[in-house]
């Protein structure tokens, strides 16, 4: 029997086209990760970060033809991002533009089934995951039934995935977003910006604050860039967070690994009692 496939309409990703015979090339001098692993089949995951080495987006990478690139972000971020990139330029054969109103983002989910697209539309796996695939098409085009959007986000949730938005752009060292995990960062590669702070943490010590997983044990109603603090002193930061029909909110927040990491906090701020919850992948010691 195959699997129910749904499909979720993303209004709130973006997109930039990269073209050019040296568009890789640029962005391997730009991101964090290989772009040697570039593909049209998957999505990479790369950050892109500043000289301080913290997060000023995390993208989804997809080669659509041999001097074209795709990168998935939230919108709110992709003209930005489009003009800080183009800065660095200079003589490369390259050109960058935000493709997000010509362009629209859905989310198919499948399961073991194997989605079709329209003809005139982009249809690639999400990074490693088996199930999940984007698919972009021309904005005019039909738009298939659609699911709930916080569906998508659930699922991105459960995956640890995470994701930066205005509200946290710049506020994340990429360790602390678990990018090392997911292979999102490339030790091997050459320079890119933000690559010293991002390899010296690395080598040469243990990140105390990392991305993890949670969920409420009562109403709750967390945003991208809420902080609070755990009920075992852990201050947090939310990355991302999606509410359950019973008001409990399931969420990613940068915390640090272990309490005994964290200064007391403050007896005036109120604590949240939320439940830890495993990620699909090992943090690295």
């Amino acid at each position: 029997m195959r699997d129910l496939i749904q499909t979720v309409a993303l209004p709130d990703l973006g997109v930039l086209r990269i073209t050019g015979r040296d568009g890789a090339l640029f962005l391997q001098g730009q991101l964090s990760n290989d772009m040697a692993h570039l593909a049209s089949e998957h999505s990479v995951l790369a950050g892109y970060h500043n000289p301080q080495g913290r997060t000023i987006a995390v993208l989804q990478l997809v080669r659509t033809a041999p001097e074209e690139i795709l990168a998935l972000l939230p919108r709110e971020l992709a003209a930005a991002v489009a003009v800080k990139l183009a800065r660095f330029i200079l003589r490369a054969k390259v050109s960058i533009s935000d493709v997000s109103q010509s362009l629209s983002v859905f989310g198919v989910i499948a399961g073991e089934a194997l989605p079709r697209a329209a003809a005139a539309a982009t249809l690639v796996r999400v990074a490693a995951e088996s199930g999940r695939w984007f698919c972009i098409q021309d904005a005019a085009a039909d738009e298939p039934p659609l699911s709930d959007r916080q569906l998508w986000r659930r699922l991105d949730i459960a995956a640890g995935l995470p994701q930066v938005y205005a509200a946290t752009s710049e506020e994340f060292v990429a360790q602390m977003l678990n990018l090392d995990a997911l292979g999102a960062i490339a030790f091997a590669k050459g320079c890119y910006t933000g690559q010293e702070v991002i390899a010296r943490a690395h080598y040469r010590g243990r990140v105390k604050r990392r991305m993890q997983r949670f969920n409420t044990r009562s109403s709750q109603k967390l945003v991208p860039g809420v902080a609070g603090r755990l009920s075992d002193g852990r201050a947090f930061k939310v990355v991302d967070a999606v509410n359950a029909d019973d008001g409990s909110c399931e969420f990613l927040a940068v915390a640090a690994v272990s309490a005994r990491d964290e200064a007391s906090g403050s007896d005036a701020e109120a604590p949240i009692e939320a439940q830890a919850l495993p990620l699909p992948y090992e943090l690295p010691p």
